[in-house]
């Protein structure tokens, strides 16, 4: 069964993991809600549905025609994602009476490996960075084409949007969460979710529900409508610059299931080991204390639409 990094750090013993991976926990709405299955070796094999065999009503006496379903064949592999932490021994012994210096600096590194699953989860490209692994965006084709484009050149949504030009989003929202079965989240940028917050206020139709940590979310439908955040360095992770037809300006919306476990139709987090931390103590060359951050990790879609993307959506 899939885990999530709350429940595994509720389980780690050492207090400095599990310190480490409830911040990553905490830190996203991504690394908050999905599962990470524990798998061994360095990658796992796994096969999906491709076409399914056919069946017949007979008569009395009468033969079936046998068919088979064929399946194809992918592997996920494991990726190194982690980082290395330094602090001065000096700071560490005269400042640490008002803020240990050291969790600070593990909490802070900590931080920047969820923005940078996160930012993978949705951008990820091995053709870009080959040690990543690849997001939604690009994994969104061939076989599991589920995008939906709104409108040729995208269209407005926001402030100067007309009714009609409202409905037809939401409409376009309808079709996005019909591509996914049991949608758990739909993951936008701040921007949009903002957007959205004064689309559903004129129409009538806002919702909102409180998480297990007391937050206040958006619901669609009962599906939370989450801001999936910024990369480490502050930009969004889902830009309001991506380009459709001859707008410039627009941003996407993805549905996400996540699957409780292998093999369930959605989307499943992988590990070997889980988030590993490591005391390396004072360096010989340098005089500072190091911690050390590891993991494991990667992403595995199961089934024919664990995930789905609407594109074209323009904040205006």
């Amino acid at each position: 069964m899939a885990l999530s990094l709350a429940q595994a750090a509720s389980q780690a013993l050492d207090q400095i993991q599990r310190g480490v991976m409830e911040v990553i926990a905490t830190s996203t709405t991504v690394l908050d809600r999905i599962g990470f299955e524990t798998i061994e070796g360095n990658s796992y094999k796994y096969w999906m549905e491709a076409t399914l065999p056919t069946s017949q009503f007979r008569a009395v006496n009468g033969p079936y025609t046998e068919s088979t379903g064929t399946l194809t064949s992918a592997t996920e592999a494991l990726v190194i994602l982690g980082g290395e932490a330094d602090v001065d021994r000096f700071l560490q012994i005269t400042r640490s009476n008002l803020l240990d210096q050291r969790a600070t600096q593990e909490a802070l590194k900590a931080k920047s490996i969820a923005a940078n699953f996160s930012n993978t989860f949705i951008n990820g490209s091995t053709g870009v960075d080959a040690n990543s692994f690849n997001g939604l965006k690009i994994r969104l084709t061939g076989a599991q084409v589920d995008t939906v484009s709104l409108g040729v050149n995208g269209q407005p949504m926001g402030p100067t949007a007309t009714d009609p030009q409202r409905h037809t989003f939401l409409d376009a929202i309808d079709n996005l969460i019909s591509l996914v079965p049991n949608v758990d989240a739909l993951y936008m940028n701040s921007t949009i979710l903002a957007r959205w917050r004064s689309l559903a206020r004129r129409l009538t139709i806002a919702q909102t529900t409180r998480d297990e940590l007391g937050r206040l979310i958006d619901t669609y439908n009962n599906i939370p409508m989450l801001d999936i955040g910024n990369k480490a360095d502050g930009t969004p992770i889902i830009p309001q610059t991506e380009t459709q037809g001859a707008s410039t300006d627009c941003s996407s919306i993805y549905a996400v299931h996540y699957g409780d476990a292998l093999g369930d139709q959605g989307v499943v987090g992988l590990t070997n080991g889980g988030v590993q931390t490591f005391d390396l103590g004072q360096l010989e060359t340098i005089p500072v204390f190091r911690t050390r951050i590891e993991w494991f990790t990667g992403l595995a879609l199961f089934g024919p639409r664990p995930a789905a993307r609407l594109a074209g959506v323009r904040a205006v």
